[in-house]
């Protein structure tokens, strides 16, 4: 199994940018998947995530109503569409799949496989 983040970038504050996650090896549609993000110093935290039987989405507090998850079952493949993007946003993105999902969708443990990352700058 191989998940492939890409994507990523520098872009101003304000701006938007779409995270695409590709799997290889496994079908995303029986699987949930989730981003999260780590800035330099920082722990890992879950941005969002897409639930495979029902495609319940969630997202952290402090991306609601910016960022939006969705899945394309026939590209095998999830996306991350982010706007209105802040300085706080910066840090590389990974991609997550769980494929027994227990409900806790911020805990890395939940997690299988992961992908190796994209960078996200926002800066002027």
């Amino acid at each position: 199994v191989q998940l492939q983040a890409s994507g990523g970038g520098l872009v101003q504050p304000g701006g938007s940018l779409r995270l695409s996650c590709a799997a290889s090896g496994i079908t995303l549609d029986y699987s949930a998947i989730g981003w999260f993000r780590q800035a330099p110093g920082k722990e890992r935290e879950g941005v969002s995530c897409i639930t495979s039987s029902d495609g319940v989405t969630y997202y952290a507090d402090s991306v609601k109503g910016r960022f939006t998850i969705s899945r394309d079952n026939a590209k095998n493949a999830v996306y991350l569409q982010m706007n209105s993007l802040k300085p706080e946003d910066t840090a590389v993105y990974y991609c997550a799949l769980s494929t027994l999902y227990g409900g806790r969708w911020t805990s890395v443990d939940e997690y299988d496989y992961w992908g190796q990352g994209t960078l996200v700058t926002v800066s002027s």
